[in-house]
């Protein structure tokens, strides 16, 4: 006789709508706020006490973890990965919410397909290459990529 795991099962629940937000399921959506005119694609987590401004887009298979503010008009692509938690202490902070850091997106942010955002702040008008991995705030409006990310071009 096997051991049952404990199931969870993918949810939307408890998520302050703006108008006209268009959701494809799956996706697990929990205690954030998504504002007016939104799409989210599928296969989508966006975490407790997230903040998704007006009139963005995020794509299928984005992770956005507890802690993450993202602005108005903004395109995150398929796949990006935010996180909040830097391993401060050489390993997962588990449920130590202290040791978590917050990321600030801007407004008109494109962040490209794949790449990787860490706790950081980046301005607006800024795009993100596919595939970058963001480790340091971004003050400057301008294209960037690599890993970590640089700024290749101007605005």
């Amino acid at each position: 006789m096997s051991n049952q795991p404990e199931i969870f099962k993918i949810a939307i629940r408890n998520v302050d709508f703006g108008e006209n937000v268009k959701v494809v399921e799956p996706c697990n959506l929990y205690e954030c706020k998504i504002g007016a005119n939104t799409f989210v694609g599928p296969f989508t987590e966006i975490q407790k006490d997230v903040v998704i401004g007006e009139h963005c887009k995020i794509q299928s298979h984005t992770f956005i973890c507890e802690l993450v503010t993202i602005g108005n008009h903004c395109f995150i692509g398929h796949g990006v990965m935010f996180i909040n938690d830097l391993f401060s202490k050489g390993g997962p902070a588990g449920g130590d919410k202290n040791l978590w850091k917050q990321t600030k997106i801007g407004d008109h942010v494109s962040i490209g397909s794949n790449a990787t955002i860490l706790p950081v702040e980046i301005c607006d008008h800024v795009v993100i290459g596919a595939g970058a991995v963001v480790t340091k705030n971004i003050t400057e409006t301008g294209v960037y990529a690599g890993n970590p990310a640089k700024k290749i071009k101007s605005l």
